[in-house]
């Protein structure tokens, strides 16, 4: 494994105020941002149930002293700033806490690392020292090693818990999974939510075992050679219990995102607003060991600033990761086809590890089903297209787009092909369907699919229950104790498909977001691994992720590679070179044939004078196809290769 080596090293924001309740030995500091309090911030302290002592009463009040600016040297607080601090002795883990500012009503803190009580109760103090780790020799994943899965934590198992998914883990690893994305898991309004409603994001949901209980898990994973990423919101919070807009300008009135009021990165305090968000990553790094984050909807912020949030965002979490000797990748989740995102600084990028790629997902899936409502207007399925795609990391490069009604895109040659995340399904791409079903696909497309996403140089993500073909739909649900939010949710979701033209689809009923049985629908049921066709299903998942290693992508991320296509065919032709050109190693052809019949097309010139061999069909009967039927034909500089419909081919040579 290399050394993690951080593309910058410098913190952009130095960690001189750090808001949230940090222990130190005996001894608590408590700081938050308040510029909204004109005179004054109280903490109100209660110890915790299970105490066997108590230093301070419970119902203490402690006031919050100004703190020291920005270059730590001017007191702040009532006077502009608005940073406040104190430090109480004899309070730990545990304990709950409040502020009030100005006399006001007590309010739990905008960095609250744990809200035992849900949203609406006070915060706890959390401290990360009480957890032993067994992770010391732990050094992450380099991104072109990854192969990511995608889960939720509430419906990734029956029990809906982070200790109940760790007894997945193990499974995970033997089918080849490399890192573990976790949908957000900051604090949301009762049990149930997608979590992109989360309103405390430095907080872990109280009902997936809170933060102990994700320290377990990412200690497993390290254990079980899985890195975990996390997805954080940056771009919005939820609604209901939301109370930083009493602390500070959290958010800003200058655009609204599709999903409420926009963070405020680049207004009239902004500085402030940034250093919580920056501080929130270094501490799931530091604290919670966590090896990336998957940044969501990076598209819906508008940053106009020289230096963007995206960016500090990378250098911090590339310095922690850095200080910790471990490997962190941050991967954005852009529709803008925009690389910056993931080039330099030096060369005006944002210096992150990954992007998500759509563009794969919505040709293949015109291609499979033949859908072209919504954005999948903008796609034909063809095999030109894909092999476009494959050969330029997307399609929309400053092309038109009929969807968006203007061009759309910029040339993204120059960057690695793993540094796009690719997919056939989503937690985005099934959830945002009337019904949140899972793709129709019949067996062979569905292994093509597969394959394909498995086989190609960019980074392949699962969606949790694809490795075994689980049925269970992901559609979106909420649990909002406040009827007005919940009823204006449920209204959403129909206008919503209303607007795409949807109605009809999976099932032609949109699911209530807030009835419990629309979140039980969703939960996995592993057990199906052990029947077929699951069990199938799941050893041509094993099979794919074993070659990607062994002779694909993983073993040459340096192939000088070259795209053809002919008829419905799509093929990716690698070979490794040496410095002087002189090719070396394994080379590979994979050959897509999306089409209804068999194709030919010419072998190449990187299996010239070498035995080649068909490594994988996914017709093959081992993983419920009807047979193999790849086939090599003529002599070594005429050589052809036919591909049967719906079939995806590995040679190697």
């Amino acid at each position: 494994m290399p050394d993690p080596t951080p593309r910058a090293t410098t913190d952009p924001v130095p960690p001189r105020i750090r808001p949230g309740a940090h222990v130190a030995g005996e001894t608590t500091t408590f700081a938050v941002w308040a510029p909204h309090a004109t005179t004054s911030v109280h903490l109100e302290l209660s110890a915790p149930i299970d105490r066997s002592e108590s230093v301070a009463a419970d119902g203490t009040v402690v006031p919050l002293e100004p703190s020291a600016g920005n270059d730590g040297s001017e007191p702040i607080g009532a006077d502009g700033w608005g940073w406040w601090a104190t430090e109480v002795a004899g309070v730990g883990h545990g304990w709950r806490y409040r502020y009030s500012l100005d006399g006001g009503p007590w309010l739990p803190d905008p960095a609250s690392a744990w809200q035992p009580d849900g949203v609406h109760g006070p915060s706890a103090v959390v401290d990360p020292a009480r957890f032993t780790w067994t992770d010391a020799d732990w050094r992450g994943i380099d991104l072109a090693d990854a192969v990511v899965y995608e889960l939720h934590v509430g419906t990734f198992t029956p029990d809906g818990t982070f200790d109940a998914a760790v007894g997945q883990l193990g499974r995970l690893a033997a089918v080849g999974v490399t890192a573990v994305e976790v949908m957000p898991v900051n604090a949301f309004p009762g049990e149930r939510n997608w979590g992109y409603d989360g309103v405390f994001p430095y907080a872990v949901q109280h009902s997936y075992g809170g933060p102990d209980a994700f320290a377990r898990f990412v200690d497993a994973a390290h254990a079980h050679g899985l890195a975990v990423w996390l997805d954080v919101v940056y771009n919005h919070l939820g609604p209901e219990g939301n109370v930083l807009h009493h602390y500070g300008p959290y958010f800003t009135d200058q655009y609204v995102t599709p999903w409420g009021p926009a963070v405020n990165v680049a207004g009239p305090g902004s500085d402030g607003t940034r250093r919580w968000i920056l501080e929130n990553v270094r501490r799931w790094v530091r604290d919670v060991h966590l090896d990336g984050f998957r940044l969501d909807a990076v598209h819906a912020v508008v940053d106009p600033t020289a230096v963007t949030i995206w960016e500090q965002i990378g250098t911090v979490a590339h310095a922690e990761g850095a200080a910790a000797r471990r490997t962190v990748n941050v991967i954005a989740e852009s529709s803008d086809n925009d690389p910056r995102y993931v080039r330099g600084a030096e060369r005006g990028g944002y210096g992150l590890d990954g992007v998500w790629n759509d563009d794969v997902h919505h040709s293949l899936r015109v291609a499979l089903t033949g859908e072209r409502d919504g954005y999948y207007a903008d796609y034909d399925g063809t095999a030109a297209e894909l092999a476009d795609i494959v050969e330029h990391r997307w399609l929309f490069r400053d092309r038109p787009s009929v969807f968006r009604g203007r061009r759309h895109g910029r040339p993204a040659d120059d960057v690695a092909p793993h540094r796009f995340v690719v997919a056939t399904m989503t937690h985005d791409q099934v959830g945002n369907r009337p019904g949140g079903d899972r793709p129709d696909l019949d067996p062979a497309r569905r292994r093509l699919a597969a394959a394909t996403i498995a086989l190609l140089p960019s980074t392949p993500m699962l969606f949790m229950g694809e490795e075994y073909g689980d049925p269970a739909p992901f559609p979106f649900f909420v649990d909002h104790g406040d009827p007005e939010i919940l009823e204006a949710t449920r209204r959403g979701r129909r206008e919503e498909f209303a607007q795409h033209d949807w109605e009809g689809r999976d099932g032609g009923t949109v699911p209530d977001p807030g009835d419990p049985d629309t979140m039980r629908a969703a939960v996995l049921d592993p057990s199906l691994a052990d029947r077929q066709p699951h069990r199938s299903l799941l050893t041509m998942y094993t099979e794919l992720y074993r070659l990607r290693r062994e002779v694909g992508p993983v073993r040459s991320p340096s192939a000088r590679q070259r795209v053809t296509h002919r008829a419905t065919a799509m093929a990716l032709h690698r070979a490794l070179v040496e410095r002087d050109g002189v090719t070396v190693g394994a080379a590979t052809t994979l050959v897509v044939n999306l089409g209804d019949a068999p194709v030919t097309l010419p072998l190449g010139p990187e299996h010239h004078d070498r035995a080649v061999v068909t490594a994988f069909d996914s017709a093959d009967e081992r993983w419920g196809g009807p047979g193999a039927t790849t086939t090599l034909d003529g002599d070594d500089a005429e050589r052809s290769i036919t591909v049967g419909p719906l079939t995806v081919a590995l040679l190697t040579s």
